[in-house]
């Protein structure tokens, strides 16, 4: 992200950021809005039930998604104890990814009924840079978000599809090196390992999937 700057493409980096702003927080929107639906009011009472960016962005998340490349937003606060299901933390973990589809698939699909309706010109690159840069990088979430590692969504949804001492001895080891093991990923995709390169490369590929109109 800085060598946009560097390279004097301010555009782009405004583009991009404000994307990556609206994703992070729908995404985590998406986890309030679900704790709620399932008994725990934590989010809501916490001011996190909202798209406002105010309540979700974390300034050094951000700087680090500038400097490094990988960032994140505040965690949205649970307690689990309140839920109402027993599939409740497995539904509000996935609920983040969720939104981020969900915005992914109205961004290109808005901007192509644009497109047909004649709203915009094809040779416009300013709709279609936000609308399609909107929805590759809520893929691009969504798919970060469900590896199970870490505190990653993923690591609350994996052991609902394990069987039970699997499942129990996969949070323990989660619990123990799971941040680690994240952490390591993000330093060997900064040290050139092309990791986050494939999930950009994956996400992209997801593109035509969701483009319905």
């Amino acid at each position: 992200m800085i060598s946009l700057i560097h390279e004097g493409q301010w555009v782009l980096f405004a583009v991009i950021m404000a994307a990556l702003v609206i994703s992070l927080s729908f995404h985590e929107f998406g986890h309030a809005f679900a704790a709620l639906r399932f008994g725990d009011d934590t989010a809501r009472r916490a001011g996190r039930l909202t798209v406002n960016p105010m309540a979700h962005i974390d300034p050094l998340g951000l700087l680090m998604v500038v400097f490094v490349g990988f960032g994140y937003a505040k965690p949205v606060p649970t307690n689990p104890r309140q839920f109402t299901s027993r599939y409740a933390e497995l539904l509000v973990a996935a609920a983040g990814p969720a939104m981020n589809l969900l915005l992914a698939i109205i961004s290109v699909n808005a901007y192509l009924l644009a497109l047909k309706w004649g709203w915009v010109s094809p040779v416009d690159l300013g709709p279609y840079l936000f609308f399609i840069l909107l929805a590759k990088i809520n893929l691009l979430l969504m798919i970060f978000n469900m590896l199970p590692v870490g505190a990653l969504d993923g690591h609350y949804i994996l052991p609902y599809f394990l069987p039970r001492r699997l499942s129990k001895a996969y949070r323990d080891y989660n619990a123990r090196y799971g941040n680690i093991a994240l952490l390591a990923l993000v330093v060997l995709a900064i040290m050139g390992v092309p990791i986050f390169s494939k999930i950009i490369g994956l996400s992209a590929g997801l593109l035509h999937w969701i483009a319905f109109v």
